[in-house]
């Protein structure tokens, strides 16, 4: 069978100059330009891939719920102890929200005594002694600049409490998409995640999702096919002596296109001490063009990063900075 983008399908089906819309038309139309346009037959993927896609839907949920239920913590400690967004250097990870859970308002640990907070501390991942009596002198410090709107028996308190706890179990369910993921890819008769991760900046959370969300690139033909999948590619204008690009057509899978997007910050930031070609040329254009915006050459390096990508998975090969720079000399020669 053949599965059809609707708004392509809409446009081919518009040929006369009256439009009737009925379900016997639809069909006919549809039958129609099959038979004009020969359409691909759909190749189907196997069903892990249909699974890493619909859990990779799933963490991008979850994260949208993180970021509301932290926004509406953020919201109700600015009656109880707005102060205490300032213990770490941000105010995130499962330490801040399980501190925020104990202490949601500034008289608890203005009540605490000093040793007992340092031992509860020290009972966190992560924090020895040191840094447990450096955060207790902080978070008594906070408390005690704190001026709060309402009492430790307020609502408000309860609002804190219950969307730090949110907060922590949104981050475990999250862990947990990602390890069932990982398991997932690594099932596959391939090395593709593997080769993904070789990537400079391609950390494993981001390997597994552009997995999950490109899918199968085996069935693609070429780089420029994945381009209109993620809707990257450029639209042209000509008319007379006119002839200008366009902006992104945006057609296509959404989370992909954003994924790779964030993927090229991570890869130039990652190029200080892993080097990378992509890195190279995105940090060449940013100094060569001064009136081109920077996402316009975030966009141009996810091309590069579609074709290195293609690459890996089609040879089955992991990323090599020194292939991919003789490669690209080549290109560009030819």
């Amino acid at each position: 069978y053949v599965i059809l983008n609707p708004l392509k399908a809409k446009k081919e089906m518009d040929m006369g100059l009256r439009h009737n819309k009925t379900d016997k038309t639809d069909a006919y139309h549809l039958a129609l330009i099959q038979r004009l346009y020969h359409h691909p037959i759909n190749q189907l993927q196997s069903q892990t891939y249909k699974q890493l896609n619909a859990l990779s839907r799933f963490y991008d949920q979850l994260t949208a719920d993180l970021v509301m239920a932290k926004n509406r913590l953020h919201q109700a400690l600015q009656s109880t102890f707005p102060e205490i967004e300032n213990l770490f250097s941000s105010a995130k990870g499962k330490n801040y929200w399980q501190i925020v859970v104990r202490y949601p308002h500034c008289d608890l640990v203005r009540r605490e005594d000093k040793k007992q907070l340092i031992n509860w501390l020290m009972s966190l991942k992560g924090i020895a002694f040191k840094h447990a009596l450096r955060t207790a002198d902080k978070l008594i410090e906070l408390a005690y600049q704190a001026y709060p709107v309402v009492s430790c028996s307020s609502i408000e308190v309860e609002q804190v409490q219950y969307y730090a706890h949110r907060s922590l179990n949104l981050s475990d369910q999250r862990e947990n998409l990602i390890a069932r993921m990982v398991k997932l890819a690594k099932s596959l008769p391939n090395h593709d995640l593997e080769n993904l991760e070789s990537i400079p900046g391609f950390a494993q959370t981001t390997a597994v999702r552009v997995l999950a969300e490109l899918g199968d690139l085996r069935r693609f033909s070429n780089p420029n096919k994945i381009n209109a999948f993620i809707g990257i590619d450029p639209g042209r204008y000509q008319s007379g002596e006119m002839d200008s690009n366009l902006s992104i057509t945006k057609h296509g899978n959404a989370v992909a296109r954003k994924l790779l997007y964030r993927a090229i910050g991570q890869i130039d930031n990652a190029a200080k001490t892993n080097p990378c070609h992509i890195a190279d040329y995105y940090e060449s254009k940013k100094l060569s063009s001064q009136t081109k915006g920077f996402k316009k050459i975030a966009i141009a390096s996810i091309h590069k990063l579609i074709r290195t990508i293609y690459a890996l998975i089609i040879n089955d090969q992991p990323y090599d900075y020194n292939v991919a720079t003789h490669n690209q000399k080549d290109f560009s020669r030819n």
